[in-house]
């Protein structure tokens, strides 16, 4: 196994990273400078788009050259070839203590994304899923910092995390409807350390990935539960993970160069640069598009 940094970008908040099979390329972004970027697997014809306002996650879509991007306000359209950014809902108008956080897409190209309370302190968060026709749904409230959406690679279970909950959570997932139902504790997390659930993917093999941010760590979970493997990173603030590369065996991780709150803590040289672990003989599963 081995970690190195693939593109030292500085992201004040990096996070997301997005492996697209069908162009070979990874798209991830910088949820409080509001920048989507875009490279090859190992770094080379970095591309990047500014968005209006904050970014919490993003998904390519299937029909044309764009994405679903959720921002502090609301769900938007981003087209890679203009640059422009139209909004499509906003789910919570008023509510400027929110901004929308992370998401992803199911296999019926629905995009999952939830909000989380800006200072991380309250349950003002909301789960949503927005459809292909634009139409937007709760499927969970009560959240502080929406995290980690992801599924199983049958699609039947849906994993998901409040950061500040101390666990991941696993719902059952109607992939007819779209719906979530039955909400247990797939796993708690150690947060005597400081650390907390970020973003999480899922591979082959059925074991969820999760980035412990504030700890440094990777952790590998087997479907039941069971820690599998821990990885220590060489920074602290590691913030989500994906597979990708042209054989999906390469783990992408995000980390952030600037803690959002001062009680978090700093990191060295390599704060905020985009990662990869491999030799991990493991591969992950291909990522959906968005629509119908």
């Amino acid at each position: 196994m081995q970690i190195d940094v693939v593109v030292d970008v500085k992201t004040t908040l990096g996070e997301g990273p997005l492996w697209d099979v069908e162009q070979e390329r990874l798209y991830w972004i910088d949820s409080f400078d509001g920048r989507v970027f875009r490279a090859t697997h190992d770094g080379r014809e970095i591309r990047a788009w500014d968005v209006p306002m904050k970014i919490g996650s993003m998904a390519l879509r299937k029909d044309g050259e764009g994405a679903i991007v959720s921002l502090a306000r609301g769900f938007h359209a981003l087209d890679f070839r203009t640059g422009e950014v139209e909004l499509i809902h906003d789910p919570e108008p008023g509510r400027d203590a929110n901004r929308l956080n992370d998401g992803k897409v199911d296999k019926q190209g629905r995009f999952v994304a939830g909000s989380m309370d800006t200072q991380e302190s309250g349950p003002n968060g909301t789960l949503y899923r927005l459809d292909p026709d634009f139409s937007v749904h709760t499927l969970d409230t009560g959240i502080i910092v929406s995290n980690g959406p992801c599924w199983s690679p049958d699609g039947d279970t849906f994993y998901f995390a409040d950061s500040w909950s101390g666990e991941i959570w696993a719902y059952d997932y109607d992939q007819a409807t779209g719906n979530v139902s039955n909400r247990r504790t797939f796993v708690k997390i150690d947060t005597s350390r400081g650390g907390a659930a970020d973003g999480s993917t899922v591979d082959a093999e059925g074991c969820l990935w999760n980035a412990q941010v504030y700890d440094g760590k990777i952790m590998r979970y087997t479907p039941d539960g069971k820690l599998e493997r821990e990885i220590e990173m060489p920074v602290r603030k590691v913030t989500s993970v994906m597979f990708g590369g042209p054989n999906l065996d390469i783990l992408f991780v995000t980390s952030m160069a600037k803690p959002p709150l001062p009680r978090f803590p700093g990191d060295g040289v390599l704060r905020g640069s985009l990662l990869a672990i491999t030799g991990l003989g493991i591969t992950g599963i291909p990522e959906p598009r968005f629509g119908a």
